[in-house]
C-alpha cells in the first residue's frame, strides 16, 4: 500500500452554490462533499424541504457538522452577501465547457434546481458554463454535476 492521497484546503474556499435545490438526498451528498473538499455551501431559498428533512441528513452521514453552510432566502440576498465574488453558472446546454474554465480559489460554482435549472435572469449575469454531454441527453443528476465540476476546480488549483 502506497501513501494515502489526501486534499490541502483551499484559502479561500471554493464555494458551492445550490439555488433553489428540489430533492433533499441531492443537498445531502453535496453537504458531504463540502464536508470532505473543504468547499463551502450555499443555499439560496425557496427550498424545496426542510432543512431538517430526514433524508437530507441521512444523504450528509455524520459529516454535517463539517460543513460550513450559510443559507440566504433569496437570489439578491446571496448576491448582495458575496460582493465581489467570481460566479461560475452551470447550466446543461450553453457557455463553455468546465474543463476550459481557470478556476481560481474561491471562486462561486453556482447550479439550479433540478427541475428548472438556473432562472434566466440569473444565467444572464454571468459566465456560463456546461458539463459537456451526448446529445439527446437531458442533464446530470444535479449532485454528480456538482461534483464533477468542484473536482475539476480542485484538480486545476492543486496543479496550479
Amino acid at each position: 500500500m502506497g501513501d494515502s492521497i489526501t486534499l490541502a484546503g483551499l484559502e479561500p474556499p471554493l464555494v458551492l452554490v445550490l439555488v433553489s435545490p428540489q430533492i433533499p438526498p441531492n443537498t445531502g451528498n453535496v453537504a458531504r462533499l463540502c464536508a470532505v473538499t473543504g468547499c463551502r455551501l450555499a443555499l439560496v431559498e425557496p427550498l424545496g424541504f426542510s432543512i431538517s428533512d430526514k433524508e437530507l441528513k441521512r444523504a450528509g452521514l455524520d459529516y454535517w457538522d463539517k460543513v460550513f453552510l450559510k443559507l440566504h432566502p433569496s437570489w439578491d440576498a446571496y448576491v448582495a452577501a458575496t460582493p465581489g465574488a467570481r460566479r461560475w453558472l452551470f447550466t446543461a446546454r450553453q457557455g463553455q465547457a468546465h474543463w476550459d474554465v481557470k478556476f481560481a480559489p474561491g471562486d462561486h460554482l453556482v447550479f439550479g434546481s433540478e427541475t428548472q435549472g438556473l432562472p434566466k435572469d440569473v444565467l444572464a449575469t454571468g459566465p456560463n458554463v456546461t458539463l459537456p454531454m451526448l446529445e439527446q441527453r437531458r442533464s446530470l443528476n444535479l449532485s454528480t454535476a456538482v461534483g464533477i465540476a468542484a473536482y475539476e476546480a480542485l484538480r486545476q488549483l492543486r496543479s496550479g
